[in-house]
């Protein structure tokens, strides 16, 4: 059908300021134009009572990278660094929340050492190939990059038992045992770190997720699927009481933080 017959058909159910408009168009650019026009006034015509919505793309919920200390800050010369080539998972969709069972009274600037000394008995009287956690968080808000890899890959840790996989571990320094203060920079760093890795694969902190259990030593029997929040305690996944009943007590807290600086 010539075109304007094809605009004449139509000429009952489209505006007439419109018509005009197509009438000046290309051949083939003011057909497309008709065809998309027509159904769009149809569609507004069926649904007239509805309000009428523009669509729009998805959110992706992220949050800025906050200041990471490189791992070449704690692992001097004297620690010995026979660590393999790191593991990676394909992304992290979980973070688990440990504390260190140290003492808490240290300056920040014996951050470092403690570090060292945490990972020399994991990787000596352990014997593991690294320090487990991905990361460590002292009492003044600064955050250490823990096993080696690269802090923005997701990289496979030795800090849950049966929920090493697609999981991340963040360690807070200290023992935080019922009744002791939790320091406010710690679990506001906790939370900045929390809200950037899982942002990475747009994961709400406040959400839960499936995980499958690789180990019958953790809470669930290897090859149990279970149901876990997004940002959990280690005693979520495993028998035991880290990271402590007092930050424990902290999590919906620096969940609700980390959720607000992804911008949910």
């Amino acid at each position: 059908m010539p075109f304007a017959v094809r605009v004449r058909a139509a000429k009952g159910r489209m505006p007439r300021g419109l018509l005009m408009v197509l009438a000046g168009l290309p051949g083939l650019a003011a057909v497309l134009a008709l065809v998309l026009c027509s159904v769009g006034v149809d569609r507004t015509r069926a649904h007239s009572d509805r309000p009428s919505y523009a669509a729009r793309p998805a959110v992706a919920h992220s949050a800025p990278r906050p200041a990471i200390v490189p791992r070449s800050r704690w692992l001097d010369a004297s620690v010995p660094r026979n660590t393999p080539p790191a593991r990676y998972d394909d992304r992290v969709v979980a973070v688990f929340i440990h504390h260190t069972d140290s003492p808490n009274a240290y300056d920040c600037a014996d951050a470092p050492r403690i570090i060292r000394y945490l990972y020399a008995g994991q990787i000596g009287a352990r014997q593991w190939d690294d320090i487990g956690y991905n990361f460590l968080v002292d009492r003044c808000g600064t955050i250490y990059e823990g096993r080696a890899g690269g802090v923005d890959r997701p990289v496979t840790g030795a800090h849950t038992q049966g929920f090493n996989h697609r999981t991340a571990g963040i360690a807070a320094l200290g023992t935080f045992t019922a009744g002791t203060p939790v320091p406010r920079a710690m679990t506001d760093a906790i939370a900045a770190l929390a809200a950037w890795k899982l942002g990475l694969s747009h994961v709400d902190p406040r959400a839960k997720v499936r995980l499958v259990s690789s180990n019958n030593l953790s809470r669930y029997a290897s090859g149990t699927a279970a149901e876990l929040p997004t940002l959990a305690g280690h005693n979520a996944g495993f028998m035991t009481s880290c990271p402590g009943a007092a930050l424990t007590a902290k999590l919906p807290e620096i969940r609700e933080r980390a959720a607000r600086l992804q911008g949910r």
